[in-house]
């Protein structure tokens, strides 16, 4: 499966120690430059950069479309932005993308995304993990992810965990 992703799963993943989930669930995972700077060079005292920076199956991949960079980017940050276009460009099957906007757009532009939460709710049903909760806890907790208490408790109900 082709998944490009932005910066916030992969930061958030990666302060609560699960950012192996996502090789895991998918194998490969393609960002583009903007991410990579923002993960690996802005993000450099974080437990991201180092995890990011080293791991093989995370490809760093050069956007084309420039033209469509500079559009997105009137409303995006620059690695939302890049994420789209390259997700656009590689045909990615998923994107990883948690920002409202940038969900927005995605889904204008017709990309099948989803965020930090789709891939702790995909990790317990393919057995990765036993709880959902306990890593929304430690996201929330740990890593300051916000995320609402209407969407944290439908998530555990559905989750059979309430």
């Amino acid at each position: 499966m082709s998944v490009v992703s932005n910066a916030s799963p992969l930061i958030g993943l990666a302060r609560i120690g699960k950012l192996e989930l996502i090789r895991q669930l998918y194998d490969e995972l393609v960002i583009p430059e903007a991410v990579q700077h923002e993960v690996v060079v802005e993000g450099a005292e974080l437990p991201a950069a180092d995890q990011v920076g080293k791991a093989a199956w995370i490809k760093p991949q050069v956007v084309s479309n420039k033209q469509l960079v500079r559009v997105l980017q009137e409303n995006l940050g620059a690695g939302e932005a890049e994420a789209i276009a390259l997700a656009l460009e590689t045909e990615a099957e998923l994107l990883l993308l948690d920002e409202h906007r940038g969900r927005q757009t995605a889904l204008h532009l017709g990309l099948r995304y989803t965020g930090i939460v789709g891939v702790l709710i995909e990790a317990k049903n393919k057995g990765c993990i036993d709880s959902v909760k306990e890593h929304l806890d430690s996201l929330r907790d740990i890593a300051g992810f916000h995320v609402s208490e209407r969407l944290y408790m439908r998530v555990i109900q559905d989750a059979g965990e309430a």
